[in-house]
C-alpha cells in the first residue's frame, strides 16, 4: 500500500499529491488610492493654489463663492494672517477657517485645485481644530421680533458675544447717536408744546 503524499502544510488532499500552497497576495497600501487621487487633483506644476480653492476643495466649505466670502469677511487665516480669496497656499502652512459657528484648524499636506471626496480630502490635511464646545455650552443666538428691522452695529456685536466670537467685547463706550437723538426728541416736544399753547391763546 502506497504512502500518502502529505502536503507542505501537514494536510492530505487525498489524492496521493501535494497541494500547492497559495501564494499569499502582497497587503495593499492604506488609503493609497486616496492619496493617488489627491496627487491627480493638484496642480500640474506641484506648485501652490488659491486658499478659496484649496479649502472648497478640501471640503471645508460647501461652494467656492462661500470660501471667497469667507476670505473677504476676515474669516480665514493662513499663519496667523488674514488673507484674501487670491492668497496662495503651500504644503506646511497653517489654515485656520471660522464657518458656521466653527473654528477648524488644519495643516496643508497636498495642495489641490479640484473638489475631491471625503475619504480623499481628509488625506490633504492635518485636522487640529479644537473639539467643538457640548450642546449645552453653546449660547442661543440673538432671536429678534419680527418686523424690528434690520440689527444695528451695536445689536450685531451683542449677538456675536452671546455666540462666543472672539474679540467680541461688551459695548461699554457711551454712544453719541443716543444723546444726539434724545437732545432731538426734546427739542421736538417743545417745539410741539409751544404751538399747541400759541394755539390755545389765539382761540381765546
Amino acid at each position: 500500500m502506497a504512502s500518502e503524499a502529505i502536503d507542505d502544510t501537514g494536510k492530505n488532499d487525498g489524492t496521493g499529491t501535494s497541494a500547492a500552497a497559495p501564494a499569499a497576495r502582497p497587503a495593499a497600501e492604506p488609503d493609497s488610492d486616496a492619496v493617488a487621487a489627491a496627487k491627480a487633483a493638484g496642480p500640474s506644476n506641484g506648485g501652490s493654489v488659491r486658499v478659496d480653492s484649496w479649502i472648497w476643495s478640501v471640503r471645508l466649505v460647501k461652494t467656492r463663492s462661500m470660501g471667497a466670502a469667507a476670505c473677504k469677511g476676515g474669516h480665514v487665516r493662513v499663519n496667523g494672517e488674514r488673507v484674501k480669496p487670491a492668497h496662495s497656499v503651500h504644503v506646511g502652512d497653517e489654515v485656520r477657517l471660522r464657518h458656521e459657528g466653527h473654528e477648524r484648524v488644519v495643516i496643508v499636506k497636498q495642495v489641490i485645485r479640484k473638489r475631491v471626496g471625503a475619504p480623499v480630502a481628509v488625506q490633504c490635511y492635518i485636522d487640529n481644530s479644537p473639539p467643538p464646545p457640548p450642546r449645552e455650552a453653546v449660547a442661543p443666538a440673538g432671536i429678534r421680533d419680527r418686523g424690528t428691522g434690520r440689527p444695528t452695529k451695536r445689536d450685531r456685536r451683542d449677538m456675536e458675544r452671546l455666540r462666543g466670537f472672539p474679540g467680541a467685547t461688551p459695548d461699554t463706550a457711551p454712544d453719541p447717536h443716543k444723546d444726539r437723538d434724545r437732545d432731538r426728541d426734546r427739542n421736538r416736544d417743545t417745539r410741539r408744546d409751544s404751538r399747541r399753547s400759541t394755539h390755545r391763546d389765539t382761540q381765546r
